[in-house]
């Protein structure tokens, strides 16, 4: 037999493999040890909240990078999908605090960010007691309670996951795709993406989505929260295909954590804002993230073709071939002149002859703007 010369699986494939694993439908998520044992629906994801807002606390008393309380809090996520919430006697239970301070204590080491046990220790006494100026040593039981159940945890977290530690948030994800499409210095759109990312974490939206999906969906968000339009490529192709992520997908996870800002209570008495569900099907006239190309065929398909397969198409989305920009080089011209003609009512005048006119130098135009701006006042390209 012939050896195999397939290559090998890039690391991105792997990790996409490994995270498949550890994603659930909605009706699996409705199977949980916590609801099989009586816990409601609502009370499973309350709980989870909490334990992760544990880890958050905790994380900024300790200085924590956010890379490393995303891990923690995915494997808090993933640690109960294998064991119960639920406290039974005769029965070793797990506590959502305790179980959020030893998956912090693991993420430091994944994420390589270590703190002293000590530290983390008296960290997670003030949080718990909620006394952030307690003052805790090594003589309090408290301290000793606390570290006993860390290090006998871990062990126990370690099994459930299965010892799958290749973890990948969205965060960078997303500045992948803000360098891509050229807004990483768009510090609100990139503020706004992140924020999303950080508040999916007290979902269950890492269970359900795969990362990108959800790096995708959180620039999705923040775009239309800041009315930023992403370009087309100049085949026609939407921003969300070009980096290969369904767009049903994308819609789904905006109205999942749509759905959760729409239920939090808001301690303040304001009165409730309401959270538009973005629409799953149809396009979205009043929410447009897409900027059609103005050197795409009108003729184009305008509806969204799926994700790219190919790699190398994916790449070269924005190289266009040289024959066809030509052609649309000579069209767009056409378009121009013709129009030129009509605003005028005879033979057009030297640009330069208009601008003495006006009683303004004569300044140098590139003719691509004229091109662009000569599409627009033909019609916007329907997206």
């Amino acid at each position: 037999m012939s050896p195999s010369h397939s290559a090998p699986a890039s690391p991105q494939e792997l990790l996409s493999l490994a995270e498949s694993q550890w994603l659930f439908t909605d009706a699996e998520m409705l199977q949980t040890p916590s609801i099989l044992d009586g816990m409601s629906p609502e009370k499973e994801r309350e709980s989870r909240s909490k334990g992760v807002n544990f880890i958050l606390q905790v994380g900024i008393m300790l200085r924590l990078p956010q890379m490393t309380l995303a891990t923690a809090s995915l494997l808090l996520h993933r640690f109960f999908m294998r064991y119960s919430m639920v406290q039974i006697p005769n029965r070793i239970n797990y506590h959502y605090y305790s179980m959020a301070a030893t998956s912090l204590f693991l993420a430091t080491k994944v994420e390589e960010t270590g703190r002293k046990m000590k530290e983390l220790v008296i960290a997670c006494v003030r949080v718990a007691q909620k006394d952030p100026y307690k003052f805790v040593d090594e003589q309090d039981k408290e301290y000793w309670r606390w570290r006993d159940i860390i290090l006998h945890n871990e062990d126990v977290l370690l099994e459930a996951v299965c010892f799958d530690l290749a973890l990948e948030p969205p965060y960078k994800a997303l500045r992948d795709f803000l360098k891509q499409f050229k807004e990483e210095e768009n510090k609100k759109l990139r503020n706004a993406a992140w924020a999303f990312i950080n508040d999916s974490y007290l979902t269950t939206l890492c269970l359900q989505f795969p990362s990108r999906a959800i790096a995708a969906s959180a620039l999705y968000a923040a775009a239309k929260h800041c009315q930023v339009l992403i370009p087309d490529s100049h085949q026609g192709h939407p921003w969300w295909d070009i980096i290969g992520i369904d767009i049903k997908n994308i819609k789904q996870a905006c109205n999942h954590l749509a759905k959760v800002y729409q239920n939090a209570p808001l301690k303040d008495g304001r009165d409730q804002v309401v959270y538009e569900c973005t629409p799953e099907d149809g396009d979205e006239p009043h929410w447009k993230t897409r900027a059609p190309n103005p050197f795409t065929r009108r003729n184009s398909g305008t509806k969204s073709s799926g994700p790219l397969k190919s790699e190398s198409l994916k790449n070269n989305l924005y190289t266009e071939d040289e024959n066809e920009s030509l052609h649309l080089d000579r069209e767009m011209n056409n378009i121009h002149r013709d129009k030129r003609q009509k605003t005028d009512n005879g033979p057009s005048q030297p640009l330069s002859s208009k601008a003495q006119q006006a009683g303004s130098q004569p300044q140098d135009v590139d003719e691509t703007q004229l091109e662009v701006q000569d599409v627009s006042e033909e019609g916007e390209v329907e997206s």
